[in-house]
C-alpha cells in the first residue's frame, strides 16, 4: 500500500505534513467541502429566504440523508453543530436532584465528563465513574456497568467507541442491561459513525450523540443528536433564542434546536453531501483500507520494547484507530488536553507527523489513525520514528 488510494486525491492536505489524527479532526474530501461553500453562498445571496423559508425545509431534506445511513426515522433525528452540542442537550434535559448519580466509565471522554459534572453541580446530584476490566472484554465490561447501576441512577452515559482507548463497546448490551434495570442510556458515539454499521433504532439507547467530521469525513460542525420518541416531550436546549418554527410550520420538538439565531447551517446540511460521498462501497473501502493500514503499524509497533497492546488485543478489535501502550521512560510527564505528550511534539516538529499520544488512568498511549488518504509508506514513517524516540528515551534514562 505504498501507493495511495484512487480516493486520496479528494484530500487536499499540507504535503509537508503526515496526517495521522483523523480520529481528532477528520477532513473532508474536496465535495463536501464544495457543497458547505455552496450553502454558505446561498445563505450570502438572500438571507431572509435562506433563513425564513428554505432553511427548515433543506434541514429536513440533509435529515432525510444523514437517518437512512443511520438506519432510523427522521423525525427522531436533529441536526447539530457536533456531539458535545447533543450532549449539553441531553444534559440539559435530564432532570436531577440532589442524591441522584449520572453514571460514566473510566474510558469517557474529557468533555463528557465535564458536561455531566457541570450539570451535577448545578443540581445537587453526582457523577461517578465504573471502572472497566483492563484489558476491555466485551461480557465482562457488561458486567461491570450493569453492577453499577444503582437505585439513584438517573442516567448510564456510554461511548460506542472511546476517544482515547480506541475501544469499540457492546452498546447494544450495555443498553439491554440498563433497559432491565430501568436506565435511561444516552450513547457518546462520534468515532462509531462511518466506522462501524448502525441501526440506532434498535441499540435501545434513548439519546444518541454523534459528530460528523470523524470518520464519516463531514464538515467540522456538523453533528447529530437521536432521541427515542419517549423523551422528546422533556428536550430542552441548553442555549435560549425564538424556539418556534421561523417558517411558521407546525410545532415540532426539534424547534428550539434547530433555530439558534443567524448561525451558518452550511456545515449540516453539507453533511448529507459527505453521506453521498461515502456510498455502501466507499465506506467499506475505507474500513478494508485503513484496517489493513493500522493493522501492520500496530504490528510494527509492538516490536519495540515495552510497547504493548493496550486496549485493543486482538486484530478485530479495531477498524481505522488503534491505541498501543508505551513505556513510560524517567522523566515522562503525563500529558494532557492542551500540553501534548513529548513523544508527540518530537513527532511533529522533528518528523513532520501528526498523531495522538497522551496518558489514560495512569498509562502512557499513541493513537494511531488513518484513512483513504493515508499509505503504507506514511504509517511506516511514523513507527520508524516512534522506535527511534524511544530508543533515545531508554539510553537518555541510563
Amino acid at each position: 500500500m505504498t501507493t495511495a488510494h484512487p480516493l486520496a486525491s479528494e484530500w487536499e492536505l499540507d504535503p509537508a505534513s503526515v496526517y495521522l489524527n483523523h480520529g481528532s479532526f477528520g477532513p473532508s474530501p474536496r465535495s463536501v467541502r464544495q457543497a458547505r461553500e455552496a450553502w454558505s453562498r446561498q445563505l450570502e445571496l438572500q438571507p431572509m429566504r435562506h433563513f425564513c423559508r428554505e432553511l427548515e425545509v433543506e434541514l429536513d431534506r440533509a435529515s432525510e440523508v444523514v437517518a437512512k445511513l443511520l438506519r432510523t426515522q427522521t423525525d427522531r433525528l436533529v441536526l447539530l453543530d457536533n456531539a458535545t452540542f447533543a450532549m449539553n442537550v441531553v444534559a440539559a434535559s435530564t432532570p436531577l436532584n440532589p442524591g441522584d448519580e449520572v453514571l460514566l466509565t473510566d474510558h469517557e471522554y474529557g468533555a463528557v465528563r465535564n458536561i455531566w459534572q457541570a450539570r451535577c453541580r448545578a443540581t445537587g446530584a453526582r457523577t461517578a465513574a465504573v471502572t472497566l476490566p483492563f484489558p476491555p472484554d466485551p461480557a465482562a465490561a457488561v458486567a461491570a456497568i450493569t453492577a453499577a447501576l444503582k437505585p439513584e441512577t438517573r442516567l448510564l452515559v456510554v461511548s460506542h467507541v472511546t476517544s482515547a482507548t480506541a475501544c469499540i463497546l457492546p452498546i447494544r448490551d450495555i443498553c439491554h442491561a440498563a433497559r432491565q434495570k430501568g436506565v435511561p442510556v444516552c450513547v457518546d458515539g462520534p468515532h462509531a459513525l462511518a466506522m462501524l454499521d448502525l441501526n440506532l433504532d434498535s441499540l435501545g439507547c434513548d439519546y444518541y450523540c454523534g459528530s460528523g467530521h470523524k470518520w464519516l469525513c463531514g464538515p467540522f460542525g456538523s453533528g447529530f443528536l437521536w432521541v427515542h420518541p419517549r423523551r422528546r416531550d422533556a428536550i430542552q436546549t441548553p442555549i435560549v433564542s425564538w424556539g418556534g418554527s421561523i417558517a411558521g410550520r407546525p410545532a415540532s420538538w426539534k424547534d428550539s434546536l434547530q433555530w439558534l439565531g443567524t448561525r451558518d447551517a452550511a456545515p449540516l446540511l453539507a453533511l448529507a453531501d459527505a453521506v453521498r460521498f461515502f456510498s455502501p462501497d466507499v465506506i467499506a473501502e475505507y474500513r478494508s483500507w485503513s484496517h489493513t493500514l493500522i493493522r501492520a503499524a500496530r504490528e510494527r509497533l509492538l516490536q519495540i520494547p515495552e510497547v504493548s497492546a493496550f486496549c485493543t488485543p486482538a486484530e478485530n478489535d479495531f477498524v481505522s484507530m488503534a491505541a498501543v501502550e508505551l513505556p513510560q521512560t524517567a522523566g515522562w510527564k503525563p500529558g494532557y488536553h492542551g500540553h501534548p505528550d513529548s513523544l508527540q511534539i518530537q513527532l511533529r516538529d522533528q518528523h513532520g507527523i501528526e498523531v495522538l499520544t497522551g496518558s489514560w488512568s495512569g498509562r502512557r498511549f499513541l493513537r494511531l489513525s488513518a484513512h483513504l488518504y493515508n499509505t503504507s509508506q506514511q504509517l511506516e514513517l511514523c513507527t520508524t520514528a516512534v522506535a527511534d524516540i524511544l530508543q533515545q528515551e531508554r539510553h537518555a534514562a541510563k
